[in-house]
């Protein structure tokens, strides 16, 4: 097992300059390379790949951009300040399905911080024996209210939202089940929400079960620490869902700007409706003889409808908005009556003295002129009333009308924490490890928690853009778009793989200039980019991160695909929850989890000896194109490093978690990845 690190190594002035001179120098020597790539290298008569490779160049000059926006203002804080003595902290540890025992020693933990505090299992479960446990451990136990029982569940997000409305603590410690808190937890983060605007402080995720040479890539110091640290310079520093604590007032307040939008949204659709209903009434009126007063009436009501929509855009309550419409809709309705009875007392008198004979006192003809009247402004009134008696003010198809923690993705953190910062709110990157978790044991089950990850952050991006969310800084929006753009590396990625496989066997040519001139401007920019990193992560294991960028391609590509089919068509993300025992990763080779890597490494690995034959052996010319030494050089360089880095996923593949150690190092917890299942 690995020690825990150093949390708190010095950024000093001196190398934030030194990160953001080679910052800049990386952006303009890889912006030559990419307007020489594109006015003077592409080679077009192979566009099928020159033009896919010049996209994937750009992409990463881009991404390469974003990340240099990110740590350009890296923050290193020190000691929070003192904690206000009387706040009142509620600890929430949530929980799907993992073992009891595992819970168990999470709430004996957290029961023991060293701050005055109440501590809940959060159990989505609902199971009885956990019940047992919280009464026996003395904690509170919470499941969902009745409320919920055929309403849309809303995963972690849901049950942290269940517990709000029945906890009263002014901060909140969330802790997934396997995250073990250190005594000091709460004291040492809680004195940063003495700046009122403060909503969130995020501390580091560190696992106690990762080797040192996390073959997984369980452990993230790049991001917990330099990237965190940069988007805290930003005021965007992440809820990460864990080893954080949020302030009430801030989600409730979240909560309620949310169901205000909601209801908004829903009124002014209905509103929107009624005036298209009310329009193709007037225009069906305008044809018909006589119908002048029904007419005024439906046109007063589409410029009511136009002043109920001012109304709501000025910022009136939505309620009373919608009341006042729908009195007027009634009363319309009312004189429309009254004017058709009127209308028939008319008709009657036109029609003659009556008959006597009280059972039969019209006549045929009578009957049929009155039974062709035309009633259809009263339908149409009819159902503007129905559009707007079917604004849920109460939203009756939810369990709680208030949403506070955000339920539009799986990552239900990060939108929270988006939503929180365009609500004017700050965050705190706190870099001290005050608890230690457990990661996944095999590659199956990391395989979900990555592809989770990045479809709810993809949903994210689909739905609330941070480059035109309302409320955000520049230097937000970029640090949020930031994280969703490196997702689309997957793409990017299948031209970094096919480009050297397609020159050396087939002589396809991307590049029309090998030799000096692509060194000339290449080399720069690539050590450049590479020193940036060096200075950036000093000190820090950066390597497994950078593998895992392009070896999990296939997840990003997949990634991207089903949450853009959640998201604009509706379709179930469906994957169930996966075997976190580790068990699935013990009896075999997971080979058709990884196929795609698998069938890229032996291509690559067999594409340098058949460039190196093509090239030398007489006689022998490539399909496509001819080889030229320097070509068949840099590609054969260029195809080997990809194997190196791809090899992580094979190492992965093969690795074997502990067997058997004693808790907590031997449990492997559900709730960091039990978003895996729609509930």
């Amino acid at each position: 097992m690995t020690s825990i690190p150093d949390p708190t190594p010095s950024t000093g002035r001196g190398r934030l300059v030194a990160i953001r001179v080679i910052a800049v120098l990386t952006i303009l020597t890889g912006t030559a390379y990419l307007v020489w790539r594109w006015g003077w290298s592409l080679n077009l008569a192979h566009w099928w790949i020159a033009v896919p490779l010049v996209i994937a160049e750009t992409y990463a000059l881009i991404d390469g951009a974003l990340f240099a926006v990110t740590i350009w203002r890296m923050k290193v804080r020190g000691a929070a300040p003192a904690p206000p003595r009387d706040a009142t902290v509620d600890v929430f540890i949530t929980t799907y399905n993992e073992p009891v025992e595992l819970v168990a020693i999470t709430a004996r933990a957290a029961k023991a911080i060293d701050w005055p505090h109440l501590t809940w299992i959060l159990d989505d479960g609902a199971r009885p024996e956990m019940r047992e446990i919280a009464e026996e451990l003395g904690v509170g136990y919470l499941t969902r209210s009745a409320d919920w029982t055929g309403k849309s569940r809303h995963a972690k997000a849901g049950n942290l939202n269940n517990a709000l409305f029945q906890t009263s603590g002014e901060f909140l410690l969330i802790l997934d089940a396997d995250q073990i808190p250190q005594p000091q937890i709460v004291s040492r983060m809680l004195g940063w929400f003495e700046d009122a605007q403060v909503a969130l402080v995020q501390s580091p995720q560190w696992f106690s079960n990762v080797e040192d040479s996390d073959p997984l890539g369980s452990q993230a110091p790049l991001f917990y620490g330099p990237v965190q640290q940069g988007k805290d310079g930003w005021n965007a520093a992440f809820f990460c869902g864990s080893n954080a604590m949020l302030r009430r007032e801030a989600l409730m307040r979240l909560g309620i700007a949310g169901y205000v939008r909601q209801t908004e949204r829903s009124a002014r659709s209905a509103l929107t409706a009624s005036r298209r209903v009310l329009a193709d009434a007037e225009r069906q009126l305008a044809r018909q003889e006589g119908a002048h007063a029904a007419r005024e009436a439906v046109h007063g009501l589409r410029a009511a409808a136009d002043t109920a929509l001012a109304r709501i855009g000025a910022g009136e309550p939505v309620q009373s908005v919608t009341w006042d419409f729908q009195r007027t809709v009634d009363a319309a309705s009312r004189a429309l009556v009254s004017n058709d009875l009127e209308s028939i007392r008319r008709d009657l008198r036109e029609l003659g003295a009556l008959p006597d004979d009280a059972a039969n006192p019209f006549d045929e003809g009578a009957v049929v002129r009155l039974a062709e009247r035309e009633w259809s402004p009263l339908t149409a009134i009819e159902r503007v009333s129905a559009l707007i008696h079917a604004v849920d003010v109460d939203r009756s198809d939810e369990a709680l009308p208030v949403m506070p923690v955000s339920s539009l993705s799986v990552t239900e953190d990060m939108e929270t924490c988006m939503l929180l910062h365009s609500h004017g709110w700050k965050s705190v990157y706190h870099h001290e490890i005050l608890a230690t978790g457990l990661a996944p044991e095999d590659l199956p089950t990391m395989l979900t928690q990555r592809l989770r990850w990045a479809q709810g952050t993809m949903q994210v991006l689909l739905r609330l853009n941070p480059l035109t969310q309302p409320g955000l800084a520049i230097g937000q929006r970029l640090s949020y778009f930031a994280t969703m753009w490196s997702y689309l590396t997957g793409f990017a990625a299948l031209a970094f793989l096919a480009a050297p496989i397609l020159y050396l066997t087939s002589g396809a040519t991307p590049v029309e200039a090998w030799g000096s001139t692509f060194l000339a401007f290449f080399l720069p920019y690539f050590l450049l980019n590479q020193a940036l990193f060096a200075v950036v992560g000093y000190g820090v294991k950066t390597w497994r991160g950078q593998q895992y960028t392009l070896a999990l391609f296939p997840i990003w590509i997949k990634a991207l695909t089903t949450a853009a089919a959640n998201v604009w068509f509706g379709r179930p993300l469906g994957f169930a929850v996966t075997d976190k025992s580790g068990a699935s990763g013990r009896t075999r080779f997971p080979a058709g989890l990884i196929w795609p890597q698998l069938a890229f490494m032996g291509a690559l690995i067999v594409a340098v000896p058949v460039g190196i034959v093509l090239l030398l052996a007489p006689g022998q010319t490539a399909p496509v194109g001819p080889l030229t030494p320097i070509g068949v050089v840099i590609n054969s360089v260029w195809a080997l490093y990809d194997v190196v880095v791809l090899s992580v996923i094979v190492r992965a593949a093969l690795y074997r978690g502990p067997e058997a150690v004693a808790l907590p190092n031997d449990a492997v917890s559900d709730d960091t990845l039990r978003n895996d299942k729609e509930r």
